[in-house]
């Protein structure tokens, strides 16, 4: 089956997708770099060994740019691809891989970074089969740095200062702290008054990468642009949808 997947990485570069695309990073390579960071990143629960289920790739802005017109077929043979790793080595996953795309104007041509993140179910930690809840590693962890010249090496985040903000229905909540709970609850740190929200409905986690908003749980979900998610990192401008309240993110 990995032999499969990779085949079929392969050809991303060989097939009408290779057209377009001709750095030193290659789809198999990526694979095998995102395998490592799982392997490396385990965590065990009282019956079961967990990994990481939310990974984030850093292109330098050139490699970013060959990507560009094959990016959501790509992430989806990656998250494939790691979706059978880990059934072949036994390990556990708390939902299906996901596999994110981002910039980074540090990285050289050739060079790439991952972040690995271990993050429970949205559905509120699901317990192993001892009863056990699945563990969440929270924050996204250190950047390793892959390059054909030179050896693995950490890289640091970038301290982004700027405030984070949430605006709509004519307000603008300042985001404090590193997380934030969006509902209906008095209780919540942004209260939505609107009867589609839960009273828990979400959280806004601010880690090294930056701000990310989590689903926890809620009866009618969340959206970032349109999409429906269950967790996904935010870029200035992006609009959040709770229940049929709008808002945006911004950086200030």
């Amino acid at each position: 089956m990995l032999r499969n997947l990779e085949a079929k990485l392969g050809g991303l570069v060989e097939g009408a997708f290779g057209r377009a695309f001709r750095t030193s990073v290659q789809p198999v390579e990526l694979a095998h770099k995102l395998a490592k960071e799982m392997e490396d990143n385990q965590m065990a629960s009282v019956s079961r060994v967990y990994v990481p289920n939310h990974y984030r790739i850093f292109l330098s802005a050139q490699d970013r740019e060959q990507f560009a017109s094959y990016e959501p077929a790509l992430r989806k043979e990656l998250s494939d691809y790691l979706l059978e790793h880990a059934r072949q080595e036994q390990f556990a996953l708390s939902t299906r891989p996901q596999v994110e795309f981002h910039t980074d104007e540090r990285l050289d041509l050739g060079e790439f970074g991952i972040q690995a993140q271990l993050l429970a179910s949205p559905e509120e930690e699901q317990p192993d089969e001892q009863g056990a809840p699945a563990p969440s590693a929270g924050d996204f962890g250190h950047t390793m740095v892959y390059s054909p010249s030179r050896d693995a090496r950490r890289i640091e985040p970038v301290d982004d200062r700027r405030q984070a903000l949430l605006v709509g229905g004519g307000r603008r909540n300042v985001l404090s702290g590193s997380r934030v709970v969006l509902g209906r609850s008095r209780e919540a740190d942004v209260v939505l008054q609107d009867p589609n929200v839960s009273r828990r409905h979400a959280e806004l986690r601010r880690g090294e990468g930056g701000w990310e908003i989590v689903d926890l749980g809620s009866t009618n979900g969340i959206k970032v642009n349109g999409q429906r998610v269950g967790n996904q990192s935010l870029r200035p401008g992006d609009q959040i949808t709770i229940g049929t309240t709008d808002l945006t993110f911004e950086l200030d």
